[in-house]
């Protein structure tokens, strides 16, 4: 089983798509070319990045099209498999850089540049949590998205 995200480590480069590898296989899915080709593209964002951002890179480096169809179905997997986050107000993904940790994401999201930011922070997902079990709502899987400026655009 995964851990909460205490003491996680940050995986970049070649170490992050290992961990993105043994992360989706531990789901039950295969680490196969074309995912492969997705996560590398998905990964090389800076700033959450669209399905067809991701179909476009993934289509400039193999020199041939790639529908953003296909991509979608790879980030559905990725994002069940925790190897990717989804960005929901701007139905955009981010690379896991962690993906062996379980826990909700926190995002602050910059209307003036589109940085993105995730947060670690138990005490707030679990207080969301809970808000919901009191009114008879079993969460699955809380995800809280703040809207505003970063320091560079505020």
């Amino acid at each position: 089983m995964a851990n909460h995200h205490h003491d996680h480590v940050l995986h970049e480069g070649e170490a992050l798509a290992a961990a993105a590898q043994t992360a989706l296989e531990r789901s039950g899915e295969q680490w196969t070319k074309m995912r492969a080709a997705v996560f590398d593209a998905l990964a090389r964002f800076e700033r959450p990045a669209s399905a067809y951002d991701i179909a476009e890179a993934v289509s400039n480096a193999q020199e041939r099209r790639v529908a953003a169809n296909s991509v979608y179905r790879i980030l559905d997997l990725f994002t069940a498999a925790n190897v990717a986050r989804r960005i929901e107000s701007a139905n955009a993904y981010l690379a896991n850089r962690h993906p062996e940790c379980l826990h909700d994401c926190i995002f602050l999201v910059c209307d003036g540049c589109g940085e993105t930011t995730h947060l670690d922070d138990d005490k707030l997902a679990d207080g969301v949590r809970a808000a919901a079990r009191q009114q008879g709502f079993n969460p699955e899987r809380p995800v809280i998205e703040v809207r505003g400026l970063c320091s560079e655009c505020a």
